[in-house]
């Protein structure tokens, strides 16, 4: 049997019937599809959007609900954060039009490939059959009439089509969700659909619209592989486990807390995997690299081998390399992505996250990190514990620190609460000073640290929250920097009736950048905002009120001065109904607790200016302690001759 439809129609009746499966429970995988249209997708995608709307307002059956978005890069955010919310096992289409629609895309496209997050791009593309060329916003290219403004999502993408023939969707169609649901190789799929092909009639197999379901397996680790794995952790005195974003995606939260307290082995979080444990946790160590904790960089550096479990070891984790400073340290990777499991020269263990520590747990049985080690990081924790309290209650001056604005907002949420960042110098404080208590109670993008993630970001994030039943205040902490490039998503949330607190902290500028430039020797320079005089962007404030902004975007705004304006406005705004921004100005020079670890940022090598020099001359300090960590990670590994110069470096 066959269905006669557009191209574009068979691809919302297809994303209307797939399904995910793990752990035996199904679930519709497209939530449904983002879009702006345009003329190169109006007619097609949208078409076929509106046709199905209607079919659900007569009959009543699922179809694949359309959101209207205000930026198309804004709108790939908020699909990736409902996304990842939901633990990549839901995702949303994003459709825009031909030209500067869908290379407005090329952002979002990145952070979700970057952070291994699902997301389906359907941009528009020129006609096919090329009668019109150039159209409207074409890129003409001399060396070939086969390229448009659609490629430059090639490489922000885990896999791209183009469709220019209806026989060809298929095969893209199947291709795509194999990507998506595989938790290895998951991001963005792009399916660039000519505008011409969008519109055209197919005859159509009914077996492409019956329901598919795609299974996630729990992938267990090679015996062999986990043998060696085991041994390595059976000879160390100063283990470290470092928990990245793999365990949140694969729900390994009970399974490491097992792991933890039948073996002792501290653990660490990344940017992605904070919430791994509760913070209180007694093996819970906080923070590692380069925003990391003192407690959880101390271990690090110290630690022989290392255990990381899902994660990708960015240089923030690493300290750009420095952090784990033990001329001996091993590592041992747990992964689903054979790339990331294979890294620092690691003992690779390839499989799921859950699966994995849980075969760990079994074949470790009796085993324990050796004393005092496991006693020392609970005390180095619970000093770290004291340090974080001293900086929520630290009253600094008028106006209060960025420090003190997080411990408000952290004491009065609830654990369940989710807190959403993704730019600025406020990733860095929350993921040392954030007290987690929920596995979804932080939501810090960090692979991309995109600045304008936080307000569409946390927007997919209570979607999802929604979708799943669960009940969760979404608080989106947001500088004015990244406000201002990206604050139009409000005006979805009050269309919507989604219902965000965003807590928008007023620096007068780039606080985060100011701070590095500052240490780079480069003077703040360009990182204010600041009337322009004779000498530079040096003069008064400027004049911008972004809580009246919030408010001409429909959002109920609480301008407040001070920490007890600040914790009466949050009780408010838990109490609305629907989206309140809460506006606070904070002093960007006062300091944050720190860890000594360091992040590479290279400093100029010659410098008219005394300031650059000087942090030249530190940088090159800090540059001498980095590691290659290519030394093999099997202790038992056959010796290298007498006399044969050591290839890794080490005598």
């Amino acid at each position: 049997m066959t269905t006669r439809l557009t191209v574009a129609q068979a691809i919302v009746r297809f994303l209307e019937r797939q399904y995910v499966e793990r752990d035996g429970v199904e679930s519709a995988f497209f939530a449904g599809c983002w879009g702006i249209f345009g003329h190169g997708n109006v007619a097609g995608i949208g078409q076929a959007l509106l046709e199905r709307e209607q079919a659900a307002n007569q009959t009543g059956e699922r179809v694949l609900r359309y959101l209207q978005a205000r930026n198309e890069q804004a709108m790939v955010h908020a699909a990736v954060g409902y996304a990842r919310h939901r633990d990549r096992l839901a995702a949303y289409a994003c459709t825009a039009s031909v030209g500067p629609g869908s290379t407005n895309m090329v952002t979002g496209a990145a952070l979700a490939t970057i952070n291994r997050i699902p997301v389906l791009l359907l941009p528009g593309d020129v006609f096919a059959t090329r009668v019109a060329n150039p159209v409207l916003q074409e890129l003409e290219d001399p060396r070939s009439l086969d390229v448009s403004v659609n490629d430059t999502l090639k490489p922000v993408s885990r896999y791209w089509d183009r469709v220019n023939r209806p026989e060809q969707l298929p095969a893209a169609l199947l291709a795509a969700m194999r990507v998506l649901t595989d938790p290895a190789e998951t991001g963005a799929v792009t399916l660039a659909l000519p505008q011409d092909v969008q519109a055209e009639a197919w005859d159509w197999d009914d077996d492409l619209f019956a329901r598919r379901v795609w299974r996630v397996s729990r992938q267990p680790v090679a015996d062999d592989a986990l043998g060696r794995a085991v041994e390595i952790i059976r000879g160390s005195e100063r283990p470290l486990l470092v928990a990245g974003g793999g365990v949140i995606y694969s729900d390994a939260s009970e399974a490491l807390r097992a792991f933890a307290e039948a073996t002792g082995v501290p653990v660490a979080e990344t940017q992605a995997g904070k919430g791994s444990l509760p913070y209180d946790h007694p093996r819970a160590v906080g923070a590692i690299g380069a925003t990391g904790t003192t407690a959880a960089d101390a271990l690090a550096e110290e630690a022989d081998v290392v255990i990381g479990v899902g994660t990708r070891f960015s240089d923030f984790t690493t300290a750009s390399r420095t952090v784990f400073a033990d001329p001996d340290v091993r590592f041992v990777n747990l992964n689903v992505a054979s790339f990331d499991a294979h890294k620092l020269s690691a003992a690779p263990l390839l499989g799921d996250a859950r699966a994995g520590l849980e075969q760990l747990t079994s074949m470790l049985d009796g085993w324990e990190a050796p004393a005092p080690h496991p006693s020392r990081a609970t005390e180095l924790a619970r000093v770290w514990d004291e340090i974080v309290q001293r900086a929520h209650d630290q009253a600094h001056g008028p106006l209060p620190a960025q420090a003190e604005v997080l411990g408000v907002v952290n004491r009065v949420t609830r654990p369940q609460d989710v807190v959403v960042c993704a730019a600025g110098s406020m990733p860095g404080d929350l993921h040392k000073l954030w007290r987690t208590r929920d596995r979804k109670g932080y939501h810090v993008e960090y692979g991309f640290s995109c600045m304008g993630y936080e307000i569409a970001g946390g927007l997919g994030v209570k979607l999802a929250a929604l979708d799943a039943g669960e009940d969760r205040e979404v608080v989106v902490m947001v500088g004015d920097g990244s406000y201002l490039m990206m604050a139009q998503e409000l005006v979805t949330a009050v269309q919507e009736g989604v219902k965000l607190i965003v807590v928008l902290v007023q620096n007068h500028g780039f606080a985060s950048i100011g701070a590095l430039s500052e240490s780079l020797g480069s003077q703040r320079f360009g990182t204010r905002y600041r009337y322009r005089t004779a000498t530079g962007l040096d003069g008064d404030k400027l004049p911008v009120d972004l809580a009246a902004n919030a408010a001409s975007l429909g959002a109920l705004v609480a301008p407040v001065t001070d920490l007890a304006g600040l914790e009466k406005a949050l009780a408010e705004a838990q109490s609305a109904d629907t989206t309140t921004v809460i506006h606070i100005e904070t002093d960007p020079l006062a300091p944050a607790p720190d860890s000594p670890a360091w992040w590479d940022v290279p400093v100029a090598e010659t410098s008219a200016l005394e300031s650059t020099r000087a942090a030249r001359t530190a940088y090159e300090t800090d540059k001498a302690r980095q590691r290659a960590h290519l030394r093999p990670p099997d202790p038992l590994a056959s010796p290298t001759p007498e006399g044969s110069p050591d290839p890794t470096g080490h005598q």
